[in-house]
């Protein structure tokens, strides 16, 4: 097997165990990966900081944080298959990996033949995802985390961005603002709270002179229309 069958690019292993860390990368480099690896979500966020990897295993309990919530944050950038190892094994804590976004779910121990079976199959299943999204002059570069209009730079946040990829994947059709606020911070909103409405204004002007903009429903949601 090899790295290069996957777009190139890395498997990023995130877990603090240090035997676990390493018994990983020495199977996962003679079938061909190239491996980076982070013993905790500071060491993840910078090494995806300088480049997308194309595939995430990531431990549920991390020194510095949830996996989970890493998860989250993540999925707001990328498509990435994402396989979340943990030795919480209740059917709430998987479910609640899969519903933060995890592609798959593996209790530890585990045998490491169905790691790497399990694991091919989420990489294979990864060739299917677009690693760009475009609508007219937009364009979304998930493997980046940019956008660019006219293939000018929109210099968008990260909640920015994750609100227009909602929103080129569903052209025209009305968001729930309810539900764009979970996907995109995580969390359910807030009474009073302006985060959405302010992102939005911000993301209007940025969409200047691509031919699209956001028409809100009151009530209702928001809508990604042609202009």
């Amino acid at each position: 097997m090899s790295s290069n069958a996957y777009r190139g690019g890395y498997l990023l292993l995130v877990d603090d165990e240090p035997t676990i860390q390493s018994k990983n990368k020495e199977i996962l480099q003679q079938r061909g990966y190239d491996i980076k690896q982070a013993f905790n979500i500071a060491q993840a966020q910078a090494i995806i900081s300088e480049e997308m990897p194309n595939a995430v295993v990531l431990d549920v309990r991390l020194p510095d944080g949830s996996g989970i919530d890493f998860l989250r944050d993540f999925r707001k950038v990328s498509n990435a298959p994402v396989m979340m190892v943990s030795a919480l094994g209740t059917p709430n804590e998987i479910i609640n990996g899969l519903e933060a976004g995890a592609d798959d779910y593996l209790v530890k121990p585990y045998d490491v033949e169905i790691f790497l079976v399990r694991l091919t199959v989420l990489m294979r299943r990864a060739m299917t995802i677009p690693d760009v999204l475009n609508v007219g002059n937009i364009k979304i570069n998930l493997a980046s985390g940019k956008a660019f209009v006219n293939n000018e730079d929109m210099n968008l946040t990260q909640k920015e961005l994750a609100l227009l990829q909602q929103f080129v994947q569903h052209p025209e059709e009305i968001l729930n603002t309810e539900s764009l606020y979970l996907k995109v911070w995580g969390h359910n909103m807030l009474k009073q709270d302006t985060a959405l409405k302010v992102a939005i204004s911000k993301l209007r002007t940025k969409l200047n002179n691509s031919g699209y903009t956001i028409v809100a429903f009151r009530g209702e949601g928001y809508s990604f229309e042609r202009e």
